[in-house]
């Protein structure tokens, strides 16, 4: 029995040039890294104060909640007023409507303040 070794042998005969795309000429340094990068949020910017402040409202005048004003008595919460305007519903809806209607930051009162009130329907 023979064994046949086969062993490759690469001899180009000619030397193939392979082209290489050729460098980049411009080069952004630091400063116009920061150059561009501020341009492109300017253009951002931009774009959000333009697109945004388009309006959404309409030409008809909306409907203001029907309200009456009530002033607090010495010893009066929130809970209170709202519990008395309340008819079975929940009283913490009606304090955050008391809340949201006179831009309340807490449910501290204090004596003589004047509230707006939703209207209860009785």
């Amino acid at each position: 029995m023979s064994t046949a070794t086969v062993s490759p042998v690469f001899a180009p005969t000619r030397t193939a040039r392979v082209a290489r795309a050729p460098k980049p000429s411009v080069r952004l340094t630091r400063r116009g890294r920061l150059v561009v990068l501020l341009a492109a949020l300017a253009i951002v910017l931009c774009a959000g104060f333009f697109l945004g402040s388009v309006a959404v409202g309409t030409d008809e005048a909306g409907q203001a909640p029907a309200t009456e004003i009530v002033m607090v008595e010495p010893g009066q919460s929130l809970w209170s007023i709202a519990s008395e305007l309340t008819d079975g519903g929940d009283v913490r809806t009606t304090m955050r409507e008391i809340e949201r209607l006179n831009a309340l930051d807490s449910v501290a009162l204090s004596a003589g303040q004047k509230l707006r009130v939703p209207v209860s329907n009785d």
